[in-house]
């Protein structure tokens, strides 16, 4: 890979997952932002409802968790959900840490506590939300987190066209040790390598006629990860 950029870590993707996972790894990495529209156009500005946690003394875990594996009509990987669910309260924690304001009301003791809804399928009050746009109030806050942080470069409208593998020596196993980036601004192409490479590119929503979710949503990491085997 002549003529190629190199970076500590490339993260495929400037939504919550990717913004998150790029705040939380160590200051001395150099790390690589890639977004093939404007860093803001994913589906995390658009979604709306809120984030559902555990927070209330009332509620459990396990009820959290009977709940997620209820909706999911036998489709959710119990073991994900228990990992989502326990970490939930640690999620909303650092996002409050990393200012984002989500709607709260006073207590009986006329103190400012978060606003909690129960949403279909919640046998408790676990949803916090930023009103009715917390998806724009997490990308807007990670946004200023993010390009307020030198070690951290955000590379926008920038379409990754494929990962590039190769083989490694001692185990004779594919890796994955970079990307061909299509910068469309300028039309040019470019390579990038990184010992780490997280794809972070959502979901593939538009293959359908109609959606909710942004234009961008086209399923480009599912791809890549298939082709790259």
């Amino acid at each position: 890979m002549s003529n190629t950029f190199s970076y500590d870590a490339i993260i495929i993707g400037s939504g919550a997952a990717g913004l998150g996972l790029a705040l939380t790894l160590p200051d001395h990495l150099q790390i690589a932002v890639f977004s093939k529209s404007n860093m803001s156009e994913g589906s995390t500005y658009y979604a709306q409802g809120g984030i559902s946690a555990v927070l209330d003394s009332a509620d459990s875990h396990e009820s959290h968790r009977i709940d997620t594996m209820r909706a999911g009509a036998g489709l959710c990987h119990e073991d994900i959900v228990e990992l989502v669910v326990s970490n939930g309260k640690a999620s909303i924690d650092w996002l409050m840490a990393n200012n984002v304001e989500f709607s709260t009301k006073k207590n009986t003791q006329s103190k400012r506590k978060l606003h909690l809804t129960k949403e279909g399928g919640h046998s408790y009050r676990r949803v916090v939300h930023a009103d009715d746009s917390t998806g724009q109030a997490v990308q807007i806050a990670l946004n200023d987190q993010v390009v307020n942080r030198s070690n951290i470069k955000i590379f926008e409208h920038h379409n990754i066209i494929d990962l590039v593998t190769s083989y490694d020596d001692k185990t004779g196993k594919k890796k994955v040790i970079g990307c061909y980036v299509l910068d469309t601004k300028k039309d040019q192409i470019f390579s990038i390598k990184a010992p780490c490479i997280t794809l972070a590119t959502g979901g593939a929503s538009k293959v359908y006629l109609y959606t909710s979710n942004p234009d961008v949503s086209t399923g480009d990491g599912i791809a890549m990860a298939w082709r790259a085997g």
